[in-house]
């Protein structure tokens, strides 16, 4: 299950977490995000306990999406220790975005 991330629990949840953290910038409008998003919510289930995974509704969160420099959607970032360690932009398979999270669990 994918955890909803806003601009008030962005730092809390995934800067100060200590485990692997996914996150899946998105918008309601984009036709690729929807593809995305379904693999994100099955990582998240399957990953369960292990990783913590959350999406950012781009048009509500201003403040994380220009943090982050989020310019294209979908995009994925990998954080580890409050830190960026890996990123996907673009709809890819699902194996794509499990070889990265593996790399870094």
């Amino acid at each position: 299950m994918a955890i909803e991330l806003t601009d008030a629990n962005f730092e809390e949840i995934v800067l100060k977490s200590d485990k692997l953290v996914i996150v899946d910038f998105w918008a309601v409008w984009c036709g690729p995000c929807r593809m995305i998003g379904q693999i994100i919510q099955e990582i998240g289930q399957e990953y369960e306990g292990k990783v913590i995974v959350g999406k950012v509704d781009v048009d509500n969160n201003p403040e994380i999406t220009t943090k982050f420099g989020i310019r294209n959607i979908p995009t994925v970032l990998f954080f580890k220790n409050g830190e960026i360690v890996d990123k996907q932009v673009g709809s890819v398979p699902k194996q794509v975005i499990i070889d990265k999270l593996e790399a870094h669990l």
